[in-house]
This record gives structure tokens, sequence and C-alpha cells, in this order.
């Protein structure tokens, strides 16, 4: 096996969209040793008078824990739609999460314009098996709406016990009634990698999100793939990162590996330049060289959109769909005392030859739009990272002229006979059609890993 990137790497919030993270192995938080001015500290003080003054004279005797945890998230919120507070109980979750084994509903959500909105749901759990999609919007849990609960309370209250049942009303049209859907809470077991073969000449890989398992997962089922003799029978892959809301970076990078053998796979840069990273590839590779394409869109996210984007610059796949989310962003996860922990974007990252993907997304290099059914056509629609009210802009891109404001789409068809995209890589792969941009050319890739 080949040596990979490793490091104290962790999963972002659980029921938020999931981001790339990192960790700060030191456990404990020492802020800048400059002195904070005397403006701030009468700032300070206004607000620990206003904190008195509720406590005092508020109508009902307020809760002091969720005064102050409002009050840091408010505080959080005012930066970036992603970084924010975990209390004790957000933190375990997210650790649970990225271990690939949690207690729930399979269901990924996140907080856009005030509604709890759908992002994904985890395959063969209970929010997949009710049939619960990208894009609903989910208005009320257990007949107490949602609205005016934040992100943290809403998924608080979907939590519970294993084997415990939850009601959720589902908006999925505002032309159709909503609806209430019972689920079942059980252990979430993610099995994000899946292969198999199409045909007997195309091996498929399909990546849900980036796990703890992510990495060992891909090694066994690319293994499978080719036991036996079959390899030689492959035209090659498709890496399938469809609706791949993100997750750990050191499994992104790790994926990303298996496919090149030199180069660099992304770089993160944040305020302090002492603190940028480069990861590079380590030879070797998986698949033998043998042709690529990645499926992407508008559900992929993060470190699915790290992945692609280096397989991309460096011309080692073609990539088609459609425009990926564009969330470009690092947040570094930071312990804190009492057990909660701090979720702060300190960085942003950039693919191989330099592109900040940040509320712009991947283009693939051949699109190709899913035939979305008219009664989902509302409901699929995305807006992507540049919808999200406080999203930090692009560094290289004119902010008035963001491309990011398109309507994206994170429809994938149930059947694979009607997944055009999918069809359209098998043909390509099979020879059955041909494009410019398959297979790449290899130039670049030359260029770039020198």
């Amino acid at each position: 096996m080949r040596r990979k990137f490793s490091g104290f790497l962790c999963g972002a919030a659980a029921g938020t969209l999931v981001t790339v993270a990192f960790g700060f192995s030191n456990g404990v938080f020492i802020p800048d040793a400059r002195a904070a001015s005397a403006e701030t500290y009468r700032q300070l003080a206004i607000f620990g008078d206003v904190f008195e003054r509720v406590r005092e004279r508020y109508v009902e005797e307020p809760d002091d824990n969720k005064l102050i945890e409002g009050a840091i998230n408010g505080m959080l919120s005012s930066l970036d739609p992603h970084s924010r507070y975990a209390n004790a109980q957000d933190y375990e979750d997210s650790e649970s999460q990225f271990k690939g084994e949690f207690g729930g509903l399979g269901v990924e959500v996140t907080m856009e314009n005030d509604e709890l909105k759908i992002v994904s749901s985890i395959d063969d759990t209970p929010a997949s098996r009710a049939g619960l999609r990208a894009n609903d919007v989910i208005t009320a849990i257990n007949n107490e709406p949602v609205q005016g609960l934040t992100l943290s309370q809403a998924v608080e209250k979907m939590r519970g016990p294993v084997d415990t049942p939850i009601t959720l009303t589902i908006l999925r049209d505002k032309t159709i009634p909503k609806d209430d859907v019972r689920l079942v809470r059980e252990v979430i077991k993610v099995q994000s990698v899946r292969v198999q073969l199409k045909g007997d000449d195309i091996g498929y890989i399909r990546i849900s999100q980036f796990t703890q398992q992510t990495f060992p997962g891909l090694e066994k089922g690319i293994a499978a793939l080719n036991a036996g003799g079959k390899e030689d029978k492959l035209k090659g892959y498709i890496l399938d990162l469809r609706s791949n809301p993100g997750g750990l970076l050191d499994q992104a990078i790790n994926v990303t590996d298996s496919f090149i053998d030199r180069g660099e796979i992304v770089s993160t840069r944040g305020r302090n330049s002492q603190e940028d990273r480069s990861y590079f590839a380590t030879s070797g590779d998986l698949v033998n060289g043998k042709p690529m394409i990645v499926l992407i869109n508008g559900g992929s996210a993060s470190a699915s959109e790290i992945v692609a984007g280096a397989l991309q610059d460096h011309r080692r796949a073609t990539v088609l769909g459609t425009r990926s989310f564009g969330k470009g962003t690092v947040q570094g996860i930071i312990p804190l005392s009492g057990n909660g922990a701090l979720f702060l974007t300190t960085s942003r990252y950039f693919t191989p030859s330099g592109r900040s993907i940040q509320a712009k997304g991947i283009d693939p290099d051949i699109r190709v739009d899913e035939k979305v059914p008219k009664e989902l056509e509302v409901r699929d629609q995305i807006s992507g990272e540049s919808s999200l009210k406080g999203h930090l802009s692009n560094p290289q891109q004119d902010t008035a002229k963001d491309a990011g404001q398109e309507t994206l789409s994170a429809y994938i068809p149930p059947d694979e006979k009607d997944d055009t995209q999918l069809n359209a890589a098998m043909r390509l792969l099979r020879g059955e059609e041909t494009n410019d941009f398959f297979p790449p050319d290899p130039k670049t890739y030359t260029q770039l890993t020198k």
C-alpha cells in the first residue's frame, strides 16, 4: 500500500452542509497577543450590560446557557455561513458522523433563507427509504414548526434514541400540500464507497461523502473491481461524486492521490501566510492510468470539489455533468472548554492550477444536464454557495459577475436507464461517442507536475 497523507482532521458539523475541516491538535485556542482596542472593550461592556438586563427583567426567566450560545452563534453567523459554535452534543455528533457511524435519520440539512432544507439523504437510511430528497423543506418536527429555530436547535429536535419515532412535515412544492412523513431513528452506518461493474468493461465508483472509511473503502472497492483478471477487460472508470456534500480533507487528498502520480493536489491559504499549506501526490495509480470520467452536479460540494478540481487540472480525468456547489473554504475545528468546539473558517482552498472555486464551483469539461421530471423541477433547484447569506467572495472573481448565481441541479434519476449523465460517460468510455474533452490532453498534466 502506498503511504498516504494523514493528519488530525475532523468532520464538520452534523446536520449542516458538510464542510472540509481540520482540527487544532493542541485542543486549546490561543488568541492573538494584540491588545484589544478601547472600543472593543466598550462594546464588550455593552454586551455584559445587555446580558444582565435580560436576566433581570425579561418577562420569563431566561436560560443563561441558551442566551450565551445564541450570542456566540450570532457573532459567528455575521462572519460567513459555515462558522459556528458546537455545544458538547453537537461536537460529539460531528465526530460520530465522520467516523461513518451515528444515530439518527441519515439526512443532511442546512438552513437557507430561514428554511430548513434537505441537502441529501444517505443511501439505505430512514430518510432515503422514506423518499426524502435534496431540496425538500422541513416545516415542522413532531408537529412543532421549525420557523424561528436555529440550525442547531432543529438538528437537536431531530435527534433521539435509536428505535424511537419522529414525524417530519415536508414541503416539496408550494403548489402541493405538505406531507407528514413518519420515520424511526436508527444507527446510521455510512457506506461512503460503493463499486459496481457496468457490463464487464467499466468500473463504477460511487462516493457519497468523505468519512474516515472512504479511502480504505476505495482501496477495497478497486481491488474487487480488478480481481480475477477483470482489470484487463476494463475500458475505464467512472468516479461518481454527484450530490456528495463533502467531508474530511485528508480523505479527499488520499482519494485524489489514488489516481495521480505526482504534483500538487490542493493548497489552502488563510490570513496568515505562514499557515498556508500545499499537499502533493505520491507515486502510484490504483487504476494504472486507465481513462476516467468524474461525474458532478450542483450537490457536489467542498471535499468532492477538491477531488474533481485536482483531477481536472491534472488532466487525469474528464469532468462531466453540471456546475458544482462552490464551497471553497476550510473550517478549522477548535476544541473549547466544556467539550464544545468552534468551527471557524480559517482559509480558502485552491486547485493545482491556482483556481478558487469559492462561490463559483467547478465547471465540467462536458456539460450534460439531467432530465428532471416536471413535478420535481421546482424543488430540485439549488442556488449554491453564492446564494448563502454572508458567503465569502471569490478572490479571483468580480462579485458583480458572480458565475455561481446560476440555478444548479442536484437531481440523480433513481433508474439507471434514465440517468443521462451516467449513460453519457459510459458511451464515451466505450467509444460509442466522441468529444474533444475526452480523453483529456496529457500535455497540461505534464506541465502542472514538472
